[in-house]
């Protein structure tokens, strides 16, 4: 089959494909532009790197309880509207907050946090099983490449557009987030009836919401890559301390911040082009754990760095590397698991990361509360480095992976 594979722009002859990337980019990069206004904002408002992790602690907080509905809703309802109604909720809850009077403090923002992690808890599984839904899965790992450079262009263009506008007023970033959002809502309803549409909807009982859990924990190479970004991300992410770097550290203000974001995700779009053009071959396994490893090397790097260009560096690395390991663990769940319950796997994996990323979070911004932002950074790369090497032992069926 894999000589079945095709790379390139092939995948963009399906209309639906290109109507869900469209909406996709839309999408995040309002979500972007939102991240870092509320970053800055917190800080602004606290100056403190607990605070920032409260940002990941309050994202993740609907994601876990909701883990057990939303691939159930994915798998038993239309995943178009689902994605729909998720706009129409992060609209509303932004409507209110550019509405709140500043008088409230930094309340607000972590409510607006806790709307966009339930959002994003029903609208990624929806996305990842409805991707499957539109192209077949001999382009899928291409799709999911050009998935992910859209993703990171939007990461590009997001903070360092919504660095730019935040020194005209807070509330400005914000009301253009609730512009792409309206934007996202249109496009998303332009989505033709998928040709993979006729699938069966599983009844509702215990093992029906628990099966995507069942599935993964009786699949060891997705179960042995689920568990490495878990663990490398969780420790080594210094995304939510860059807030940190750019004032106290590097001394560039918000502009400053969305440039380094902006660095970051140049480095994971230029991977996931070349992974969109020239399908992985063999030894897959390898390269996730290869990547991991550069990964957490990258993260060292920057916490080290000794000027912003150095570090603008290896945030460039630090993206490329994730969006190799994001490509082949995403592949992997969704080329391996049965369309009927994709959107139950698909939920397991965005906890898996929304555990990662927000918990990762909330981890950086305690620690650096305690020793510091440089010593929280560098300890979490090396925590990186050293899982690339121990699940390379604890998972022989990832090690020994030759295709997705």
């Amino acid at each position: 089959m894999a000589n079945d594979q095709r790379g390139g722009a092939a995948v963009f002859r399906f209309a639906n494909f290109r109507f869900l990337l469209a909406g996709r980019f839309v999408w995040n990069l309002g979500l972007q532009m939102l991240s870092l206004a509320l970053a800055w904002r917190v800080y602004e408002l606290t100056h403190d790197p607990f605070a920032l992790g409260l940002i990941g602690l309050f994202t993740f907080a609907p994601a876990l309880p909701l883990s057990f509905v939303t691939g159930a809703v994915a798998d038993r309802h239309d995943r178009r509207m689902v994605l729909a109604l998720t706009c129409v909720a992060l609209l509303a809850a932004l409507a209110a907050f550019i509405a709140a009077p500043e008088s409230l403090g930094v309340w607000p923002a972590y409510a607006l946090v806790v709307v966009v992690g339930g959002a994003r808890a029903f609208s990624q599984p929806a996305s990842m099983s409805l991707l499957s839904n539109i192209v077949p899965d001999a382009e899928f790992p291409s799709a999911t490449a050009w998935s992910n450079t859209s993703n990171q262009l939007a990461t590009i263009l997001g903070p360092s557009i919504g660095g730019l506008l935040y020194p005209f007023g807070h509330r400005v970033p914000f009301t253009l987030s609730f512009a792409l959002g309206a934007v996202a809502l249109a496009t998303t309803l332009m989505i033709g009836t998928p040709t993979a549409s006729g699938r069966k909807r599983p009844p509702v009982n215990l093992v029906m919401l628990l099966a995507g859990w069942r599935f993964i924990w009786m699949s060891p190479a997705v179960l042995g890559a689920m568990s490495l970004d878990l663990v490398a991300v969780f420790f080594g992410g210094a995304t939510a301390l860059l807030p940190v770097y750019a004032s106290d550290v590097f001394h560039v203000g918000p502009w400053g911040l969305g440039l380094l974001r902006s660095s970051l995700a140049a480095g994971s779009i230029l991977a996931a082009l070349a992974l969109a053009h020239t399908p992985l071959g063999g030894r897959v396994g390898l390269v996730l754990l290869g990547a991991v490893f550069a990964y957490g090397g990258a993260t060292i790097g920057f916490g080290l760095a000794p000027n912003m260009a150095v570090g603008m560096v290896c945030l460039a690395v630090l993206g490329a590397a994730d969006s190799i390991s994001v490509v082949i663990r995403q592949s992997l769940v969704q080329i391996n698991t049965p369309d009927e319950m994709r959107g139950r796997v698909a939920s397991v994996h965005n906890i898996v990361a929304s555990a990662s990323n927000n918990l990762g979070d909330f981890e950086s911004g305690t620690l650096a509360s305690i020793m510091g932002a440089t010593t929280t950074i560098v300890f979490g790369g090396v925590c990186a480095v050293i899982a690339s090497g121990l699940w390379g032992r604890l998972f022989p069926d990832l090690r020994a992976r030759e295709r997705l």
